[in-house]
């Protein structure tokens, strides 16, 4: 007796149910961020027992019931939130909870929220195909809260017990004291702030071409009564800051590289801001720079997303932009800074934080 064999699925209709999936993540993606930035989900409970109404919930959020309603609607759709119908309540699926709220190491949140603030440049994108160019930095009034928000939840909680040990002269150099340390483009700065506390006998420097972003680090150094560290504003594709070249003893990079509109001579600079035998330790967006390898990465579609709505177009709305990327890739980054004139490259990658790679080599 022969099984018969089932019939193939319709690949029109795979196709069909493949895209309605992908309009309804995408729908979630913008309700995760707006609970994500409104505090929605830090306010709802966890268990049918402890259910709340809509009233309830907008209320604990000091929010508009009706709007909170609606959005409680969407994630009950998505099977993120569950409700009963019979007292009107509602609460988190406790699966979810460590991966949606702002007190969770893992809250992914943060990532998802790229997608709609990439949606707000869409009609800027659809010009620059027709006519090339980029949108600048300045169209992206969030990008750098954003950014602080994945730092803490990738870069922070593994930058004393994995990303420093990587190359064991970066702590010990540190603990050392009197090493002289420079982050390019360090945004809000949450990580060389971090430093700065952890050795207090080490003298640390911050670069940013944002005067917003250096204004606010160094409010938040002087809050934190730090007296090690000092930001610039400072475009180092431009023009490096007077007295800093040859400074250095290590120099880092934390997912600032790509974006530029020149990497080639912002990575040149990096080198001249060291002293002979600095290190220089990038990290970077985790990926291929050949597609054939990517089809299989499991953010693949996510990152390539990003690239086009921000990092390539916001390198090529600046004269000369090279528009590398996000998906750069590894490949591409091991042969910039070699010719840039670094040696001893390593490539790392670490199982706690596999979005990044980091990248060890010296002067």
């Amino acid at each position: 007796m022969t099984t018969p064999t089932p019939e193939p699925e319709d690949s029109s209709s795979a196709a069909q149910t493949h895209l309605i999936n992908i309009a309804n993540s995408s729908a979630l993606s913008i309700l995760i961020s707006i609970g994500h930035r409104l505090g929605l989900f830090d306010v709802l409970p966890l268990t049918p027992q402890d259910g709340l109404t809509s009233t309830d919930i907008a209320q604990k959020a000091g929010l508009n019931e009706r709007y909170v309603r609606e959005w409680l609607g969407g994630l009950v759709c998505g099977k993120i939130v569950s409700f009963d119908p019979s007292n009107g309540r509602y609460h988190l699926e406790p699966d979810y909870a460590p991966f949606l709220t702002q007190s969770s190491p893992e809250n992914m949140a943060p990532f998802i929220s790229f997608l709609p603030m990439m949606g707000a440049v869409q009609d800027k994108i659809v010009k620059c195909f027709r006519k090339g160019g980029g949108v600048p930095y300045e169209e992206f009034p969030r990008f750098h809260e954003v950014m602080e928000q994945m730092t803490e939840k990738t870069l922070l909680p593994v930058l004393f017990s994995d990303v420093l040990p990587l190359d064991p002269a970066i702590p010990a150099l540190l603990e050392r004291g009197n090493t002289s340390f420079i982050d390019i483009g360090c945004g809000h700065a949450h990580a060389l702030l971090a430093l700065a506390e952890r050795y207090p006998t080490s003298q640390f420097t911050g670069l940013d071409l944002s005067a917003s972003a250096i204004a606010s680090a160094t409010a938040a150094a002087t809050e934190k009564g730090l007296s090690n560290v000092r930001f610039v504003v400072a475009d180092v594709d431009a023009a490096l800051p007077e007295g800093l070249v040859g400074s250095f003893d290590i120099a880092t990079t934390f997912d600032a590289v790509h974006d530029q509109a020149r990497p080639d001579i912002g990575l040149k600079a990096v080198y001249e801001l060291l002293k002979p035998g600095g290190i220089y330790l990038m990290q970077d967006i985790n990926a291929s720079s050949h597609l054939h390898n990517n089809i299989p990465h499991p953010t693949g579609p996510f990152l390539y997303t990003i690239s086009l709505c921000h990092c390539m177009t916001v390198s090529l709305a600046q004269p000369g932009g090279m528009g590398l990327g996000t998906v750069w890739g590894v490949e591409k980054a091991t042969e910039m800074v070699q010719e840039a004139g670094f040696r001893d490259v390593k490539v790392n990658h670490l199982e706690v934080e596999p979005m990044n790679f980091y990248l060890i080599c010296r002067k």
